[in-house]
């Protein structure tokens, strides 16, 4: 069995967390309340900007120089083109490019970006690339999972869908499984099971990124 296949097994409890939070059953049936879904949009936003660091960082610790090239591709491609393309889903919440830049992080937003951004910094690469998986393998499986029971009435929601159970999204997924593996290759007991604590970490804050959303998770003092 793949490192990949080891670790989305183990990871497939958090999983199953998140298809049955209420936020995602309302995404996919389209019954969510348009409020906490603007706060996720909102807070997805402060999240993007920090998941670019993670790819310069990427680019910057990468050890072949095609690995070094994909990740200033996706580098380049997460500020000049998804960002504007947020910004522009924003606006069908009537959420202005303003209001985005003004968005300060949840606790859980900043929880999450300072633990990437940390293990992106000063960690070896192969933990990078296990902290990042859950981002997108969680996203491509949870959109996979909505769209074969049936895109729901609301556009928006639709589109999300759309977005990440496409074939472009899918690849994307593919890519880091693979790189995951790549990299866990020579890696020791030691440095798997560090690689394991970082995807199961990231893992579940992509849990609780959807549940404060829910809440609408504000500081309290």
């Amino acid at each position: 069995m793949a490192f990949s296949d080891t670790l989305c097994e183990e990871g497939r409890p958090i999983l199953e967390s998140i298809l049955d939070h209420p936020m995602v059953v309302g995404l996919g049936d389209g019954t969510l309340d348009e409020s906490p879904f603007r706060y996720w949009v909102k807070q997805d936003y402060v999240y993007l900007v920090d998941y670019s660091r993670v790819f310069a960082l990427g680019a910057a610790s990468a050890p072949t120089l095609s690995q070094l090239s994909t990740f200033a591709t996706l580098l380049d491609e997460t500020v000049n083109t998804e960002m504007d393309l947020h910004r522009a889903y924003a606006a069908e919440f009537g959420i202005s490019e303003e209001a985005l830049e003004a968005t300060k992080p949840s606790p859980t937003t900043q929880a999450y970006t300072d633990f990437l951004v940390r293990t992106a910094a000063t960690e070896p690469f192969a933990n990078l690339v296990a902290a990042l998986l859950p981002c997108m393998w969680g996203f491509n499986q949870t959109a996979r999972h909505l769209d074969v029971r049936g895109k729901p009435n609301h556009e928006q929601y639709a589109e999300w869908i759309e977005m990440y159970a496409s074939d472009e999204f899918t690849e994307l997924t593919d890519w880091c499984l693979d790189l995951l593996d790549t990299v866990a290759t020579d890696a020791g007991p030691t440095a798997r099971e560090e690689m394991r604590e970082r995807f199961l970490t990231s893992f579940r804050y992509e849990y609780r990124f959807w549940d404060a959303a829910w809440r609408e998770e504000r500081w309290t003092v």
